[in-house]
Formats: C-alpha cells, sequence, structure tokens
C-alpha cells in the first residue's frame, strides 16, 4: 500500500500582499518513494506549492491558510521550518537566496555542522557529495563567484549531503548548460532509484526533465490542480499547449506533419516514442518544405578584436576573443558553464577592462566609455534579477532608467505600461517586486531596459524561469525592436532559444571561441555540441530516426515553418 507523504486537502492560502489566494482548493497527494513533476505558468502558483512543501509558507511567507496540508502526517502549521528541514532537502531556482557559508565546502555542510555531525563523517558526507555533482575543485571557493550552474551545483550538493526523505527541487536546471542539465537529471534519477527517497522537481524545461522517467506530471493552473497524468497521457492531449507550456519539440514536428500523439506511442522521449506510419508522413512533410532561406549580411555595429581577461593577474579565462556583431543581428553566445560568456557581456558594458585587445561600437574605440555613457547606447540584463532590482514596486523599477534621464512623467507613463503588457506584467504594476516568483523578477527586469530602447540589448540567460507564453511574448518584443534596427545578444543554454531566434551562434569553450555559424549547423556538429556542453535538438533525433538523409535541413525547414506558423 503507497505512504502519503505530501497531502494537500481543500488548501488555500493567500499572501498578505495579495488581494486573491494564490493557490485555491489544492487536492493533490504525493505518495512514499514517488518522483513527480509539477507544471505551469509562471505565477500559476508552482513556487508557492514548494514553499508550502518545505515550511517557507507559512513560518517565512505569512498569509491566510484553509483546508489541509499535512507533510508525512503532521499538518504544516503544527510543524518548525527547522523541524521540517529534516525531511524536507530544497533545491530554490535563486541559488543566491540560499547561501549561508564564506566557502562551497562551509555552505554545502552548514546543516551537519548545526546537527554536530562529526567531523570525520562530514568531510566524508561532503566529499561524496562535492563528486557527485562535480564541484571538487570549487570547495574552497565563494560560492557568490561562481558562474549559475556551479551556484545551482552547490546548493544541490548542500541537499545530497543531508539525509532528509523528501528532496524537492524548484526549477534545477534554470542556470545550467544542456549538457549539465542532462546530467543533474540523470544524478536526480540515479538518487530516486539508489535511495527510494520521495522526488518532486518543480521546472519549466519539461523535455529536458523527461531525459529520464517521472511517475506523474502535475499541471498547476491558476492556482488549481489542471492536470495529475502519467508523462504519456499528458504528451498525448492538448493541456500544455492550452496551459502554455512548451511540449517537446519533435512532437510538434510530429504534429506538423499530420502526426496524431497517442499514449501507446510512449511519447516520452524521441528516443522511445514509436513512430511507425509517422515516417512516411514525416518524411513526405520534409520534402515538401522549401529550404531554409540564407541570412543576409549586416553591417558591424559592435566588434571585440583579441580580447583577453582574467580576473586574477596571469590566470587568463578569455584568450584573444575576437567577434563580430551585426547591426540589426539576432546572435547567441552559448557554451559551458564557465566558458566565460557572462564575462564578454561585463566588458562590453565596462564593468571590467580587458588586459588585452580592443572593442569597438560603431567602428569607434570605448575603453575611454564610463559605464553609464555605454548604457545610453547598450542595454544588460543580468542573470540573477536580484543584482538590479532595487525599488519596491515594480512600477517605479521599471520607470527608474527614464527618471534618471529626465523624461516627462507623461512620457514615462506611457512608456512603462506599454512595455508592461508586453512583458505579462501590466496586471502587477502595483505590486510590491517581492511578491513576484524568479520568473516574473526576471521579467521585471528586462522590462527595465527595454524600456530605454537601447542600441543594443544584451540579455544574460532571459528564458530562465520563464514559463513558455512569457517567453514568446517577450520574444516576440525583442524581434519587434530588432526589425526596428535593434541588435539584440543572447547569453543562453536555451537550444530552443538559439534555433526559433537567433541568426549566428557563437560558441566558447575553456574562453576560446570555437564555432561561429548558424544555429542549426551548431547544434548539428558534434564536435561543437560536446566541447560547449550543449545538446543535438530532438529535432534532429526525430530526423535520423525517420531515415531522412539530412537531418541538418530537416532542422532548417522546421525552424522556419514553425515561425511561419507563429507568424514572425
Amino acid at each position: 500500500m503507497k505512504t502519503p507523504v505530501i497531502e494537500f486537502v481543500d488548501f488555500t492560502f493567500q499572501y498578505h500582499a495579495q488581494s486573491r489566494p494564490t493557490l485555491h482548493k489544492i487536492n493533490l497527494t504525493i505518495n512514499e518513494g514517488e518522483k513527480v513533476l509539477i507544471v505551469g505558468p509562471s505565477g500559476s502558483g508552482k513556487s508557492t506549492l514548494a514553499h508550502c512543501m518545505n515550511g517557507l509558507i507559512p513560518f517565512f511567507y505569512t498569509g491566510e491558510m484553509s483546508g489541509s496540508m499535512k507533510i508525512k502526517g503532521k499538518e504544516l502549521k503544527d510543524q518548525s521550518i527547522a523541524g521540517l528541514s529534516d525531511t524536507v532537502g530544497t533545491v530554490l531556482q535563486d541559488p543566491d537566496g540560499q547561501f549561508v557559508g564564506l566557502t562551497v565546502a562551509e555552505d554545502m555542510v552548514f546543516k551537519l555542522e548545526n546537527d554536530a555531525v562529526p567531523q570525520a563523517e562530514m568531510s566524508d558526507r561532503l566529499a561524496a557529495a562535492a563528486r557527485r555533482v562535480d564541484i571538487e575543485r570549487y570547495l574552497e571557493s565563494s560560492p557568490h563567484a561562481l558562474s549559475g550552474g556551479q551556484k545551482q551545483k552547490t546548493t544541490l550538493g548542500g541537499v545530497l549531503v543531508n539525509d532528509v526523505g523528501i528532496l524537492l527541487f524548484d526549477e534545477p536546471l534554470a542556470s545550467l548548460d544542456p549538457y549539465t542539465g542532462n546530467r543533474t537529471i540523470e544524478l536526480i534519477d540515479r538518487i530516486h532509484q539508489e535511495t527510494g527517497k520521495t522526488v518532486v522537481i518543480i521546472e519549466h524545461r519539461l523535455e529536458e526533465v523527461l531525459h529520464r522517467s517521472v511517475d506523474r506530471i502535475i499541471v498547476v493552473r491558476d492556482g488549481q490542480v489542471a492536470a495529475d497524468l502519467t508523462a504519456a497521457d499528458l504528451l498525448s492531449s492538448n493541456i500544455l499547449v492550452e496551459t502554455g507550456i512548451r511540449e517537446p519539440l519533435y512532437l510538434t514536428a510530429l504534429k506538423y506533419a499530420g502526426c496524431s500523439i497517442t499514449p501507446e506511442m510512449h511519447p516520452e522521449h524521441v528516443d522511445t516514442i514509436r513512430l511507425g506510419s509517422c515516417i512516411p508522413r514525416l518524411q513526405e512533410w520534409y520534402k515538401s518544405l522549401d529550404n531554409s532561406p540564407e541570412q543576409p549580411d549586416y553591417p558591424a555595429v559592435l566588434e571585440l578584436r583579441d580580447i583577453s581577461f582574467g580576473y586574477e593577474k596571469n590566470k587568463p579565462i578569455l584568450h584573444q576573443i575576437s567577434l563580430r556583431i551585426g547591426q540589426g543581428e539576432i546572435v547567441c553566445i552559448a557554451g559551458r558553464n564557465g566558458a566565460g560568456k557572462s564575462t564578454i557581456s561585463k566588458l562590453i558594458c565596462g564593468f571590467y577592462r580587458p588586459s588585452a585587445g580592443t572593442i569597438l561600437l560603431n567602428g569607434r574605440d570605448i575603453r575611454s566609455d564610463s559605464i553609464k555613457e555605454r548604457a545610453d547606447r547598450i542595454g544588460f540584463v543580468m542573470q540573477n534579477p536580484n543584482h538590479m532590482l532595487s525599488k519596491t514596486l515594480i512600477y517605479d523599477e521599471v520607470a527608474l532608467g527614464l527618471k534618471l534621464r529626465g523624461v516627462p512623467e507623461e512620457v514615462i507613463r506611457e512608456r512603462v505600461h506599454e512595455v508592461l503588457k508586453v512583458c505579462g506584467l501590466y496586471a502587477f504594476r502595483s505590486w510590491p517586486v517581492s511578491a513576484l516568483s524568479y520568473g516574473q523578477k526576471k521579467r521585471v527586469t528586462i522590462a527595465s531596459i527595454l524600456v530605454l530602447s537601447p542600441e543594443i540589448i544584451i540579455l544574460d540567460e532571459p528564458t530562465a524561469g520563464q514559463d513558455y507564453r512569457h517567453y514568446n511574448e517577450m520574444m516576440e518584443f525583442l524581434v519587434t525592436l530588432n526589425r526596428q534596427g535593434i541588435t539584440i545578444v543572447l547569453i543562453t543554454h536555451d537550444m530552443h532559444l538559439m534555433l526559433e531566434y537567433a541568426q549566428r551562434t557563437i560558441v566558447l569553450s575553456e574562453g576560446i571561441k570555437i564555432a561561429d555559424d548558424s544555429p542549426v549547423r551548431i547544434l548539428s556538429n558534434s564536435e561543437v555540441v560536446e566541447a560547449a556542453h550543449l545538446k543535438m535538438t530532438s529535432v534532429h533525433d526525430l530526423a535520423l530516426r525517420a531515415g531522412v538523409d539530412q537531418p541538418e535541413e530537416f532542422v532548417s525547414r522546421f525552424i522556419a515553418y514553425d515561425r511561419g506558423i507563429r507568424g514572425q
């Protein structure tokens, strides 16, 4: 008989800062040893569910509760957050909000130190957890000095070092490159198989999580459970599309080719789906499509020539990087965690000075330009929204840059409202920033830059924490700006983003530029994919399984067709 470990019965929760409940009449049971994925749009209540499971609600985030919510048979309100931490181990979507130690090692063993675990045992458990998440060489580093992916590994290691019965992962893939994301999903799966622990994963990246099987997928919409199904049943329905969640790309390609998806096809993964009669349909559909168009040549707006840089003397992390960004282009900069992608953006914006080389803007050397002077031409949206937010209210945050530039109030109001609508934030314009989810905070920081209409916009991991609907709305707004001549530079691990929107992808590995080509050719090159910790797209894998002799061209035609369907 299954033993419930997490139980919601008619559970409702409303934050004190909000006028209506975030969770409404939730009925959900998660049994001991299950592995469950929770998906839903940004703001649907997924993170609030997680906060209930680990005790942040009601012991940190206060509000009104009704109904019943039990962890291992005990009512949530009758427990303490310290007691729950012995039962539920959490990896938050914002790693910086979880760090307490001065070094990675200190942070990972913080709970063990509080529990007075003997030092020898503590060292053994630390070493084992560090090996599992591949963070051994950074144990003496400050967690705040790490890349986004390395920070996520540190928080994951901090959970693994403790012996808890429930493992809760709140968007564990948000800051990870595709290769590391796959390894993380494999690690979570192995821990689940070996220990029998209950695993709850909350994540936007459905296809990536399904790299390994899950027992159930819970769909949350408007604070309620919209579906509770197996992966096969969910992927065979229209619930994902109706809810605004991205379905796996290979399923989209199959549907474009006229194939119906059924549970009997085992659609959970591109390697396991039974194609059968879909193979000739895919081949016929591919042949019916036009060849992918050639991209135009864009005049240079930004150039880096032989740029080298290191945070420490005689320890360079960028080695003679040369790249060219065309005026009006959408370009992605990709690569594994720690490859130097974010460092390049900080050099362009003037946060750091290169140790060698030149940066040109419209042919002019900008080495003497201040950060403010560059910011008037180049907008930068940082990876972590909490590093940018400074105002209490959303409207004031987005309006700040315009106010500092002396723009009239009536113009500010019009421009701020327009951008808030596009970014899906207009309904929250009077809300405090603190009441938002991580993904919503990300959209606020993007809006605060977009409202300034810079000549070049650099976005560091813009889709991290974004659901499919808001991702599309935001990117379509960027495309609109791009059509007006604004150059867009995207620093990203998101292969879908590269394929759907970028004309070109520049790939870094170990501080060296190793490729500069179209996204399709980049993601079809096994050597580049391996070196940069990227991943072949599932549409490429689908083409191989369908016997298409030119899978790269299949992907190109699919992307062009998909753009046409979505009206780009």
